[in-house]
């Protein structure tokens, strides 16, 4: 009966998510995440060209599990954080760079938008401590 009981309950828990298991992906404390282009409060065209920079980390392709190193996204008039322990979501306004971009041609429709970047992991889950760029404020013209 004991014996039957462990073998339930240990089939049990191999049914659990990993992630359930998983902590947050560590990241060094010195860890930056920048804004090349553009530059806080600039006047740009459509399609917004954007350069990102890192310093103290590398850059992968997402599904990528290798130390110090992740992928690019990038928030566009996102006003609610992120969760720190759930993906980072893929819409309009959450836009993923998986591929290991560190560049992109971004359509914004003319007025004002903030941008801001976020380094998630292999698994698109934001780092701990987080990687975030400063939030920048630009006009579409």
């Amino acid at each position: 009966m004991v014996a039957r009981r462990l073998l339930l309950l240990s089939a049990g828990a191999l049914l659990l998510p990993v992630r359930g298991f998983a902590g947050p992906t560590p990241a060094p404390k010195d860890a930056s995440l920048y804004f090349i282009t553009p530059r806080d409060g600039q006047r740009v065209k459509s399609p917004v060209y954007c350069r990102f920079g890192l310093s103290g980390m590398g850059v992968t392709h997402a599904g990528d599990a290798y130390a110090n190193s992740g992928h690019h996204h990038l928030l566009v008039d996102v006003k609610d954080p992120l969760d720190p322990n759930e993906p980072i979501p893929s819409d309009r306004n959450h836009l993923h760079f998986g591929a290991g971009q560190t560049e992109a041609k971004v359509q914004l429709a003319r007025g004002p938008h903030t941008l801001q970047l976020v380094l998630g992991d292999s698994a698109h889950i934001p780092f701990n401590p987080p990687v975030v760029s400063k939030k920048i404020r630009i006009t579409v013209i």
